[in-house]
C-alpha cells in the first residue's frame, strides 16, 4: 500500500490508551509544522466524487448544515459553502483551525478527535475525509457513537481512509499516527456503531484494485422508527 508503518500488537491495547495524549500531541505537531505545505499540497486535489457521494444519499436541497470532522486548512469548506450548505469544521490542529476560518468564513471548532464534544441531531451529514484513520482502534468505536449521535435520523456519513490490503494495523507512519484497516474491519467497527452502509468504492478511479488504497464509504443513521 505504500505506507511505512511502526505496528502495535494486542497486547499493547492498555499502554495505548494511556498515551492518547502522546499520540495527539505528536501527530498534531506534525501537522502545525506543516500546515502550509499541507494546504499548498492538498488544495488543488480533486475530491468532487466524494462530495457528491455525501450529497445525493443526502438527497436533499441546499442549505444543509454539514460537519467536516478533520476539515484541515478549509479546502472541503470552502467547496461546500459554495455549493450553498453550512458546513461547520472540526480539527485539532490549531493552525488548519485558523486557516479554515480565513480560507472559509465558516465555523470550525478546534476540537481534538479524541473529545469531541458535539451536540445530539446536529448535522444532515458528517465528511469524514481522510480523517477517521488517526484514531486508534481502542477509542474508533466511542469516537463513531459520537458521530452518529451528532446526525439527524437519516443523516450521512461519508468516510474515506487509507485501507489494509491484508491485516489491520496501526501505529506511526513519520509524525502521524494512524489505523490502517481492511474493507471488512472498517465495515465491522462503523456498523456496530449503529451506521448503515449504502454503498462503497476505491480510489483513485480508474485505477486496478491493487492500486486503489483508498476506501470510500456512505453509511446512513436509520430514521426513527
Amino acid at each position: 500500500m505504500g505506507f511505512a508503518v511502526t505496528l502495535i500488537s494486542m497486547s499493547e491495547t492498555e499502554p495505548l490508551l494511556a498515551s492518547l495524549e502522546l499520540i495527539a500531541s505528536r501527530t498534531l505537531a506534525h501537522y502545525e509544522s506543516n500546515a502550509v505545505g499541507f494546504w499548498d499540497g492538498t488544495r488543488d486535489h480533486d475530491v468532487t466524487q466524494n462530495y457528491a457521494a455525501l450529497l445525493n444519499a443526502i438527497g436533499r436541497s441546499a442549505p444543509l448544515r454539514i460537519l467536516d470532522f478533520g476539515c484541515g486548512p478549509g479546502r472541503d469548506l470552502v467547496a461546500l459553502r459554495a455549493a450553498g450548505h453550512i458546513p461547520v469544521g472540526l480539527d485539532g490542529c490549531a493552525s488548519f483551525v485558523t486557516m479554515a476560518k480565513v480560507h472559509s468564513g465558516c465555523e470550525v471548532l478546534h476540537q481534538s478527535f479524541f473529545r469531541i464534544a458535539l451536540a445530539d441531531e446536529t448535522f444532515d451529514g458528517i465528511f469524514a475525509n481522510a480523517s477517521l484513520f488517526h484514531v486508534p482502534q481502542a477509542v474508533l468505536p466511542r469516537v463513531l457513537r459520537e458521530l452518529f449521535a451528532a446526525l439527524v435520523p437519516g443523516g450521512v456519513l461519508f468516510c474515506s481512509n487509507p485501507r489494509s490490503f491484508d491485516t489491520d494495523t496501526e501505529g506511526w507512519q513519520g509524525g502521524r499516527y494512524g489505523s490502517y484497516l481492511t474493507i471488512e474491519s472498517w465495515t465491522h467497527v462503523i456498523g456496530a456503531a449503529g451506521f448503515v452502509l449504502e454503498r462503497q468504492f476505491l480510489r483513485p478511479t480508474g485505477k486496478p484494485t491493487s492500486q486503489q488504497p483508498w476506501l470510500a464509504m456512505v453509511w446512513r443513521k436509520p430514521s426513527a422508527s
